[in-house]
């Protein structure tokens, strides 16, 4: 389809890690034969993704033959720069996040600096490195997701490339295609939503989310909640990880939806 053939110039391919970024990715391999070297695939890893999340970025570059470049935030004597890494070496217990977190201050729904940091601002920060001066930057976001879409002028390096919502893609494409494939993302995903995709324990997910986490990996949102005491303040304005975690300790399977106590409505994942 010609909506996925690469624009001129230097283009930018951000992989999420997750099923629609995936697919972005696999149609634009297929409409272009392959990747020029003015294209790169870049996956950010900020250290709380899932295992398995890993794992799917990895496979894709194997079983693809595509190469996709692995980046991470760093600061070295307070200077805030980035880190190479692949599969083997890449952070798996929130040090690029943590190392982030040196502020007096978590992020949260209003300032998210944890995206701009951990993800847009690093792959920049490499892109520059490696004598990049403008660029488009490809983002999978499908055509049922209009209110994510930007279609204004940058006011930055790159422009905005949306080729999925430009060929129509809607989530239950998304869905049918994976179901069709020999290998996928090995976590559980409803209608197409992953609730333990990107960051394990995002505050942007839903508090019904963040118990079922708690109950199934409890070891994973203690992080969350030992960084919201470092802090000494909370991800979220009406709770806290320990708020949560507490709960699910007390009510055991409690079962949390939009109407229960303490659940509060999702506010949009994270997907960087």
């Amino acid at each position: 389809m010609e909506e996925y053939i690469l624009p001129e110039g230097n283009v930018l391919i951000s992989l999420s890690g997750g099923r629609t970024s995936a697919y972005m990715l696999w149609h634009i391999l297929d409409a272009n034969d392959g990747l020029p070297d003015r294209a790169r695939v870049i996956f950010a890893n900020t250290g709380r993704e899932m295992p398995e999340t890993l794992d799917f970025v990895q496979e894709m570059s194997e079983r693809w033959n595509v190469p996709i470049t692995w980046l991470e935030y760093n600061r070295i004597d307070n200077k805030v720069t980035f880190k190479e890494v692949n599969h083997k070496l890449a952070a798996r217990k929130g040090e690029p996040f943590e190392t982030l977190l040196y502020k007096p201050f978590l992020p949260n729904a209003v300032a998210r600096f944890c995206t701009a940091e951990l993800k847009v601002r690093t792959i920049k920060r490499y892109l520059v490195s490696q004598g990049w001066k403008n660029w488009v930057s490809g983002i999978g976001i499908r055509a049922d997701e209009p209110s994510r879409i930007n279609r204004g002028e940058s006011r930055d390096r790159w422009v905005f490339w949306y080729p999925l919502a430009d060929a129509g893609a809607v989530r239950s494409d998304v869905v049918d295609f994976w179901s069709s494939q020999n290998f996928d993302l090995k976590l559980w995903g409803k209608n197409g939503v992953t609730p333990k995709g990107n960051c394990d324990g995002c505050f942007l997910k839903s508090e019904a989310t963040i118990a079922a986490m708690w109950r199934e990996h409890p070891d994973r949102m203690q992080w969350w909640s030992d960084m919201e005491e470092r802090v000494g303040g909370t991800f979220h304005k009406r709770r806290s990880y320990k708020e949560i975690g507490d709960f699910v300790g007390r009510q055991g399977d409690w079962l949390f939806d939009d109407e229960d106590f303490l659940c509060q409505a999702n506010d949009g994942e994270c997907t960087g």
